[in-house]
């Protein structure tokens, strides 16, 4: 077993049959003030039990998307050892990140402040962001992409889809206990076998945005809700 990635809230390596293995941490991302963002480059908090939390979450997502017939990279879960495995996927370019929107709220609102309200519903709407720290992973458009031969256009309109599809079975599920997912930020690559996209990274508490009640829920809470 090789480390081949150490990264904010999970270490990859590399097994020796091919797959990966994601060791799940205790640490969480934040924006520039501080507060808790799934989409944050900073890590700043650093929780006991938020790895455990966010594999056991993982596992329990993926299992009801590889069980929908969407295209993922999951095939097991060590949950003793906080682990998982997966297959091996490509990221486009250097990594993308897709963020689906239910409510108004987060960077959204940072930036069209002037024209949304906090909490406004949005139709399950599609942003793609470039992972890119030193420039706060700009949104970038379909155009763009294209241009810059990141991804073609039959490849966006199919992230998007999928992204639209297993953000609400992601919504549904927490519908289940009465909470309100606002937004959620999923992961795509092309499999390393037969170049289709396919589903990456992890679905945990630190990749969406939940609210219960009207209060935002922090992650360990939301894998406690959705796993009771």
């Amino acid at each position: 077993m090789k480390l081949i990635y150490n990264g904010k809230t999970k270490n990859v390596y590399k097994l020796e049959n091919g797959h990966l293995l994601l060791e799940f941490k205790d640490d969480g991302t934040i924006d520039d003030k501080g507060n808790f963002d799934p989409g944050g480059n900073a890590v700043g908090l650093t929780v006991k039990g938020m790895g455990d939390a966010n594999l056991r979450l993982s596992d329990f997502f993926f299992n009801k998307i590889n069980a929908a017939g969407f295209n993922s990279h999951y095939l097991s879960a060590d949950l003793e050892k906080a682990c998982m495995t997966v297959k091996p996927a490509k990221p486009f370019a250097k990594g993308l990140e897709v963020i689906c929107r239910f409510k108004a709220t987060g960077s959204f609102m940072r930036r069209y402040k002037l024209y949304a309200q906090e909490g406004q519903a949005l139709p399950a709407l599609v942003e793609v962001t470039i992972k890119d720290d030193e420039r706060g992973d700009p949104p970038i458009t379909k155009e763009s992409l294209c241009v810059l031969e990141i991804l073609n256009s039959a490849e966006y309109d199919e992230l998007v889809d999928l992204t639209q599809k297993i953000s609400k079975l992601v919504r549904d599920e927490l519908s289940k206990k009465s909470a309100v997912l606002y937004d959620i930020k999923l992961e795509f690559g092309r499999s390393e076998l037969d170049d289709k996209i396919m589903l990456i990274d992890e679905i945990s508490g630190g990749s969406m945005r939940v609210y219960k009640d009207g209060k935002i829920i922090n992650p360990l809470e939301i894998a406690k809700l959705v796993l009771s």
